[in-house]
């Protein structure tokens, strides 16, 4: 199986930015668009695909009856680069663009997301250090990723803190040449197993500090004292995934780890999501394609009346509602990544590709258990996890209502340029 490593410096050579989601408005060019993959492109999601489906499928069901995580998978992920993709080059890492990652994650998810979110969650720890780390920072943290296969966490929700994350509570005050971290995370996925974690406390204890200045973002190695993470906790579905709290108390971290300014760490969480929540939508559409395939290929086995049911209009017509919400969901994921990787700011599309693609995932799930009747209910069957999976999407990384507000914002503030 060919690596990564090489189909992408393969794919950067090729400059993939000219033919994936181009906007060219040259005469060679009159359409504008080009939505075609180059072979690298192909090559690229072929690895992950066949990685999906030889190594994932075929145990996604133990990891999920047993909750283990699965580190020989995160093993092989590594040593193929489907992980890390997104590491600078000057690290190790291959720099890859934001639709090469969604081309990868919506594979992995294809075969378990509980497992996608297992091998891919650490590429969230590591966005904080890509898009505000030195240098050095980046050297020392995300090149220790490529040198050996290490996860990475991202610590922001809290237990009393979701979706306001500007109540987070966590705490971090300057002493000498360190800051002291006192506070507590929760549903913190990679927690127990992570190498280092990203960590946002408040560094201003004024309430009525604006936002945008009252956090601040830090690099804290796992192993430094004061650190505990809780039990592995035992969710509705994606079970493979490490998700635990974690009690920082009195833990010390050098100033050297502060990332970006102090005060500054909000607005790194923000752009953060800008650079993931495309990664989240393509990973709902590799789980609604995965309820596709398995709902259609059910459908022609399954007789009543004399006939499959996919003959059935009902049937049918539920089939072709779950394909279009697939491919919408698919090119709304991909578009808002495009946006990423042009530098363009993607907060209203990355949200509108987290909002569908989360309420999407979960209706297909549904259709999908419905089609398969009675066995749909049953964990014999794959549907029945694939439901279970799919919940999470409308709850991590900012809820719906969360995008839902977000996009509100978005549309009244171009209605007032507009006025």
């Amino acid at each position: 199986m060919a690596t990564i490593q090489k189909l992408t410096r393969d794919l950067l050579r090729s400059n993939w930015g000219t033919r994936l989601f181009s906007a060219q408005t040259t005469k060679d060019s009159p359409i504008g668009i080009n939505f075609a993959f180059s072979d690298t492109d192909k090559e690229i999601q072929d690895v992950a695909r066949k990685f999906s489906r030889e190594e994932i499928i075929p145990v996604a069901a133990h990891y999920d009856k047993t909750g283990e995580y699965p580190y020989d998978l995160l093993k092989k992920a590594w040593s193929l680069g489907i992980i890390n993709g997104t590491i600078p080059e000057h690290c190790g890492g291959l720099n890859n663009s934001s639709v090469t990652s969604c081309l990868i994650d919506e594979e992995l998810a294809y075969g378990c997301t509980g497992i996608a979110t297992a091998i891919n969650s650490s590429g969230l720890g590591q966005a904080p250090l890509i898009i505000s780390g030195t240098k050095e920072q980046q050297k020392k943290y995300l090149g220790r990723l490529i040198e050996e296969p290490l996860v990475s966490s991202f610590c922001l929700t809290e237990p009393g803190t979701g979706s306001d994350a500007a109540a987070i509570k966590t705490k971090a005050e300057k002493k000498g040449d360190e800051w002291v971290i006192n506070g507590q995370k929760m549903w913190i996925t990679n927690a127990g197993v992570a190498n280092w974690y990203f960590v946002l406390a408040r560094t201003d204890n004024d309430p009525k500090a604006s936002i945008g200045k009252a956090f601040t973002g830090f690099i804290v190695e796992r192993n430094t004292p004061g650190i505990t993470p809780g039990r592995k906790e035992w969710n509705m579905g994606q079970r493979a995934s490490d998700t635990r709290g974690i009690t920082f108390e009195d833990v010390r971290v050098p100033k050297e780890n502060v990332l970006g300014e102090v005060g500054g760490g909000f607005k790194i969480v923000m752009k953060t999501f800008d650079y993931t929540r495309p990664s989240v939508a393509a990973s709902c559409t590799g789980l609604a394609q995965r309820c596709l395939d398995e709902a259609s290929k059910y459908s022609t086995e399954r007789k009543t009346f004399g006939v499959p049911i996919c003959q059935h209009q009902a049937v049918a017509m539920m089939l072709a509602d779950m394909a279009v919400a697939v491919e919408l969901s698919r090119l709304s994921s991909l578009k808002s990544a495009w946006e990423y990787d042009m530098g363009l700011k993607n907060t209203y599309i990355a949200s509108i590709a987290k909002y569908y693609a989360a309420d999407m995932v979960n209706q297909v799930a549904s259709n999908a258990v419905q089609i398969f009747g009675g066995n749909g209910y049953n964990s014999e069957y794959p549907v029945e996890k694939l439901m279970r999976d799919a919940k999470i999407f409308q709850i991590y990384e900012g809820t719906s209502q969360i995008q839902s507000l977000i996009i509100s914002r978005c549309v009244i503030d171009r209605a007032k340029q507009l006025a």
